[in-house]
């Protein structure tokens, strides 16, 4: 089935490049907070782009407004939930985390703003993030007397290391997008009126690259990450054949020799 480029109840989706997809958490009056439907339309999104893998080669992942990525977990919703109405909203949250980490195209966060709570996590769960100057990051879960449970306690020591990830999971206490771009966490701040435009050329030029080869390389990175340097370095190469025999490497090596830009069609 083809990915359906379709407005849903909580996010717009747009392309504003050739084979790039952007997602916007549109629920500015809340703050961008994720509430239930939020999480089953990111679940239907990111489903669909793990069912049909080539019908972009980039997402963009921002925040509605000028002020808030995401504000974290619709708390007002969540007040007077039972446990069992709690643990159920947050199985979907849980499946969208697993759907985002899945998917096998790059997805970059342009973090618009505030990224508290559920927010930083969903963007930790992208391969990578450009943040706006203004941008506060924060896991408050724990000064609600709960703990971040959308792959924040494993994300997190990953992207920045485990002494520095303790520091912020266990006090709450939020940080700029300088910290941010010190430790590890962003990979550019900039401007708020540059940021989007910054991170549609970024994704319209890993869009113009091989998507198979990208594809690939995620794979092998988010795989090989989770193993001995031996058997990572084999897993590697059974990433690198995946290529020899696609159209796409015999397109790359001769355009090079033509001196011409190469059309990749990803096969």
């Amino acid at each position: 089935m083809a990915f359906d480029l379709r407005d849903y109840e909580t996010l717009k989706l747009h392309s504003p490049a050739e084979h790039v997809l952007q997602v916007t958490l549109n629920r500015p009056e809340s703050a961008n907070a994720m509430n239930t439907q939020m999480g089953l339309d990111m679940l239907a999104v990111f489903d669909g782009l793990c069912a049909d893998p080539a019908a972009f080669r980039c997402v963009i992942l921002t925040g509605a407004g000028e002020k808030v990525f995401c504000a974290g977990g619709d708390l007002k919703q969540r007040k007077g939930m039972t446990d069992a109405q709690w643990q159920a909203q947050h199985l979907i949250f849980e499946r969208q985390v697993r759907a985002m980490i899945a998917c096998p195209i790059p997805i970059i966060a342009a973090v618009n703003g505030a990224a508290y709570a559920g927010g930083l996590e969903m963007v930790l769960c992208c391969d990578f993030a450009y943040a706006a100057t203004h941008a506060r990051f924060a896991l408050t879960e724990v000064t609600l007397g709960i703990m971040p449970g959308a792959g924040g306690t494993q994300n997190l020591p990953r992207a920045i290391g485990t002494r520095r990830a303790k520091e912020i999971l266990l006090t709450g206490l939020p940080f700029t997008a300088q910290q941010a771009f010190d430790w590890g966490l962003v990979n550019r701040i900039c401007e708020p009126a540059a940021l989007l435009d910054e991170a549609i050329a970024t994704a319209a030029r890993i869009g113009a690259n091989a998507p198979i080869s990208t594809r690939q390389i995620k794979h092998s990175v988010n795989t090989g990450m989770q193993m001995d340097l031996a058997s990572a370095l084999m897993f590697e190469i059974e990433a690198y054949n995946r290529m020899v025999p696609t159209e796409d490497r015999h397109e790359g090596i001769n355009a090079f020799n033509e001196k011409r830009k190469p059309i990749f069609k990803g096969r």
